[in-house]
């Protein structure tokens, strides 16, 4: 279970596709979530950085990326916060 202390927005219910959770570990998706939760977005280009300053503001969709090679992976929050989910670029 992944304990979140601080976050800028809710996640909503959080849910993952098969193929990223046969791939990352509970460390990855755990750590991902919480630099998500808190504004860090990873190895996003600045450009979608921000854009997800300015959907803090407007309530659009949150973007982040982390890991590296094959185990690069994305964590997407919808623009109502209903929804977050980690999934493997190829899922999408």
């Amino acid at each position: 279970m992944i304990v979140l202390t601080q976050t800028l927005f809710p996640l909503g219910h959080t849910v993952i596709t098969a193929n990223a959770q046969s791939i990352l570990t509970a460390e990855e998706i755990g750590d991902g979530m919480a630099r998500h939760a808190s504004g860090d977005w990873g190895n996003v280009p600045p450009e979608d950085a921000k854009l997800n300053e300015q959907a803090l503001e407007h309530g659009s969709r949150l973007l982040s990326a982390y890991g590296e090679k094959d185990r690069r992976f994305w964590i997407i929050t919808e623009a109502d916060r209903s929804v977050t989910t980690v999934l493997m670029p190829q899922d999408y």
